[in-house]
């Protein structure tokens, strides 16, 4: 019955967290590093009352730590934000190993069809009433990236009801 409880609480933590962190990243394309290390404490936290095993544990926590270290590489040739690439192991910690491919996969599709969108609002424009606020200029501007957490938490969110966290 704990193991229920804990896995709701999870559920609800996780999906706040993605959802803000995908916002904040459309908004004002930063991804707050202390939201990262809540996720990677509440894992650390929840994971074990869930019925994660040890050898789960560590198997999905080293697959985040060389998403992670990729991620910095990427990073340090400018063609991933950091906080993309936090963002991106601390959501496959959570994810484990064994839905790692379905989650990267999907991030790559929808982060495909959002720098198409992207692309194209820079083309098109928008009309006029929407173009005064600052994250939307933001996007239009050639010198901006594309807020990719955007699309890290909308694979996130697909495939999150298919991991163990659910399955109580």
């Amino acid at each position: 019955m704990l193991a229920f409880h804990v896995s709701q609480a999870a559920a609800a933590i996780f999906a706040f967290a993605m959802v803000y962190a995908g916002l904040t990243d459309l908004t004002t394309m930063r991804i707050r590093n202390n939201l990262c290390l809540w996720l990677f404490a509440s894992y650390a936290v929840l994971a074990p009352f869930v019925g994660f095993t040890v050898e789960q544990i560590a198997w999905s926590a080293a697959f985040a730590a060389g998403l992670l270290a990729v991620s910095f590489i990427l990073f340090a040739f400018g063609w991933m934000g950091g906080g993309d690439g936090k963002l991106l192991a601390v959501t496959a910690l959570w994810l484990g190993v064994d839905h790692a491919p379905a989650f990267l996969i999907y991030t790559g599709l929808f982060g495909g069809a959002l720098t198409l969108a992207v692309l194209q609002l820079r083309l098109v424009g928008l009309p006029a009433f929407l173009g005064n606020r600052p994250w939307i200029t933001r996007l239009q501007s050639d010198n901006s990236g594309v807020p990719y957490g955007v699309a890290i938490t909308l694979a996130a969110l697909v495939v999150f009801p298919q991991t163990r966290w659910f399955g109580l």
